[in-house]
């Protein structure tokens, strides 16, 4: 059976495992830190750059298109389905988890790979 949720005003999503994730920091910063996504400017990670800049943007892309693959693979490894474990679940207690522990791990103060010079609005 899809997974379904309803949110505000009661308003029901169906097949909520057919979302994708964010690319937000922790999920994108996994797959740099991990050495997934290796920038082809090594200088990027002491630049400040735009939400819209070109490297962003792929950088984001990227972060949705590798969580949308792993997300099946991770179902395969523990012998579930989608239904057992949403992206959602792995999203929380796995990529952006691990995100946060490697960004720590690689940084000090645990900072994202890349500075993005926004107030987490994109517009």
């Amino acid at each position: 059976m899809p997974l379904a949720v309803y949110i505000g005003g009661g308003t029901r999503i169906n097949e909520l495992d057919g979302l994708t994730g964010l690319a937000e920091y922790r999920n994108g910063g996994l797959f740099i830190d991990g050495g997934v996504l290796v920038p082809r400017d090594p200088g990027l990670a002491r630049q400040r750059l735009d939400p819209g800049s070109e490297p962003v943007v792929e950088w984001r892309g990227l972060t949705v298109a590798l969580l949308d693959r792993i997300a099946p693979l991770a179902c395969s490894e523990l012998g579930v389905d989608a239904t057992a474990f949403p992206l959602a679940s792995m999203l929380e207690g796995g990529s952006r988890a691990a995100g946060r522990e490697l960004a720590f791990a690689n940084r000090p103060d645990g900072s994202p790979p890349l500075t993005v010079v926004s107030d987490g609005t994109v517009s």
